[in-house]
């Protein structure tokens, strides 16, 4: 097992607690049928393994599900195996339960649905992380994140050994094309920006050389090359010689992330890593 590729903070507990309690109460409804068959109060153990190859993120979902099941069907303790950023191989026992039967029952979808999507992109983000680690790129998430897991899966992308772009519309300004022609120019969008604040970043879209010169003018923190050729790309690095971060953003895939991770420029962001991701196969075992 290889151990994060960086460090991350999981969000804070209210906001793991409340996504727990949505996805609890869109799946219980008014209770368990089926887990009410099972004798109150039955003691039981079970194992969570991996079907597949993945990095494991997770798990402070996964025991909240479990600590509001408490006082619906009885408390479950669970033993962890593996730690979020974790490598593991099919068949690796990825943590261990014990408790009633009726809570670990009721729990198994919820859990397994947080710790299988959060894994996923994980392993998403540790692969494309891995491709360009020869280079000083930084891998960027982007809002393109599954609905009510923006937090989450942010903090899996880390994990996986990426990075974190702005996490909503409140924390920097991404100017793009519509955005420059209701400002009236690239020029007058940053100034109303750092008039408006001036303590968040604020970062432009240009799609033109000529755009680019005038975000670099207008004094942009860092500019986004929206859908430049690799060509383009690297003129763009030349030209530019450091006087502000350039982001590659647009149409990225395997292929081509390498060859633009290459030409220098300081960012890529990649949809993918949240929006692309299919659930690493784990299965919870009753014993």
């Amino acid at each position: 097992m290889t151990q994060p590729a960086a460090a991350a903070t999981p969000p804070i507990p209210k906001a793991i607690h409340e996504l727990v309690r949505a996805t609890l109460a869109e799946d219980l409804g008014s209770g368990d049928k089926t887990a009410a068959l099972i004798p109150a109060g039955r003691a039981a153990t079970a194992t969570i393994i991996s079907r597949e190859a993945g990095v494991i993120c997770g798990r402070p979902w996964v025991d909240e599900v479990f600590a509001q099941l408490k006082e619906i069907s009885g408390g479950v303790t669970l033993d962890w195996q593996v730690r979020d950023g974790d490598s593991v191989e099919p068949n690796t026992v990825i943590a261990t339960l014990q408790g009633t039967a009726r809570s670990i029952l009721t729990g198994e979808r919820c859990a397994l649905n947080l710790l299988q999507t959060l894994s996923a992109t994980a392993t998403v983000s540790r692969r494309y992380a891995q491709l360009v680690a020869h280079t000083r790129v930084k891998l960027l998430d982007t809002r393109k994140t599954l609905p009510a897991l923006r937090l989450a899966q942010k903090y899996a992308v880390k994990i996986g050994g990426c990075h974190n772009h702005r996490v909503g519309l409140f924390d920097a300004f991404l100017i793009k094309e519509n955005h420059i022609a209701a400002c009236g120019g690239i020029a007058a969008a940053v100034q109303r920006a750092r008039t408006l604040d001036p303590e968040l970043p604020v970062e432009v879209e240009v799609q033109t050389m000529p755009e680019l010169d005038e975000a670099i003018a207008a004094e942009a923190d860092t500019v986004m090359l929206d859908n430049f050729d690799l060509t383009q790309t690297a003129a763009a690095v030349l030209h530019t010689a450091g006087r502000v971060k350039l982001e590659a953003s647009g149409n990225i895939d395997d292929a081509r992330l390498v060859r633009i991770a290459e030409t220098g420029v300081d960012y890529i962001s990649i949809g993918a890593l949240t929006k692309h991701c299919r659930a690493l196969d784990l299965s919870l075992l009753l014993e």
